[in-house]
């Protein structure tokens, strides 16, 4: 079984489709009979991928800045012109600058923009008309499990996600509390993951099988799609992401993952 949403003639828009879970999704969807717009800030690998996907018929490209709300509007606009209506929302854009603590400010900005706001303005661009059609349908926003349980490194990357997260449970909520309502939020959560143009490693998830198991979870109706990889099993991951609550209830340090006074006790925890 598949999500009604998944259905030949409706019609899914993707950002950070030119590469990646993106472009998977597309040429899934695309296969199901669905009609696809690609958004991508890359206008060049944008046509590139689409090539891949489907015929102009079937398939819509947009340049567009997902961290501009004005050019979200104009998309939607664009969309809901040539395809009529939207029934899949994927909000996968994606940057990974920003760094630590002390990284750069405007890096810091511009990871907040793609990676929060740009959902953000996915859903404010999109959702009242899905919501106003009365029909299901579906928004799915592109998370990471550095939002939950935050490992030290780019710690930029990991508020945006983490707000993010907290975002999409938020609209959840308030979505299946609207009278009438149809669209679902849900959280994807990929694993370690082959993505752009890195050379495939092994224990690494390809896209592909990304998308397979988002599919299958979206059928079941989950929300949280907390992807496992070649190395991280599900049961790995509902370990760290208890011990990372835990900190907060054990009165334990932060990150107590990482500090030299924990770590054998996770380990211990965990084995």
């Amino acid at each position: 079984m598949t999500h009604p949403t998944l259905s030949a003639g409706n019609v899914a828009v993707i950002t950070g489709a030119a590469m990646g879970i993106g472009l998977a999704t597309c040429k899934r969807f695309a296969a199901l009979g669905m009609k696809v717009c690609m958004v991508d800030v890359d206008g060049q690998e944008l046509a590139a991928a689409a090539a891949q996907v489907g015929p102009p018929a079937m398939v819509m490209i947009s340049t567009t800045d997902v961290s501009d709300m004005a050019a979200m509007e104009r998309l939607r606009d664009d969309v809901l012109s040539q395809f009529g209506a939207v029934d899949f929302l994927f909000n996968n854009a994606v940057t990974r600058v920003g760094g630590g603590v002390w990284g750069d400010m405007d890096e810091w900005r511009r990871s907040m923009a793609v990676n929060y706001w740009g959902p953000v303005n996915g859903v404010r661009a999109f959702a009242p008309a899905m919501i106003d059609r009365a029909a299901p349908a579906v928004i799915v926003n592109t998370g990471s499990k550095q939002g939950i349980t935050n490992p030290p490194g780019n710690t930029a990357y990991n508020v945006t996600k983490a707000a993010l997260k907290h975002y999409t449970e938020g609209l959840q909520h308030e979505l299946r509390n609207l009278d009438d309502c149809q669209v679902t939020a849900h959280l994807l959560v990929p694993g370690w993951t082959t993505t752009g143009k890195k050379e495939h490693q092994d224990g690494a998830w390809l896209p592909d099988q990304i998308v397979d198991y988002m599919i299958n979870a979206l059928a079941r109706g989950d929300f949280y799609i907390v992807c496992p990889d070649g190395e991280v099993t599900c049961e790995m991951d509902r370990e760290r992401i208890l011990w990372a609550a835990q900190d907060i209830i054990e009165n334990r340090p932060p990150l107590s993952r990482w500090h030299s006074e924990y770590k054998s006790l996770f380990k211990k925890f965990s084995s």
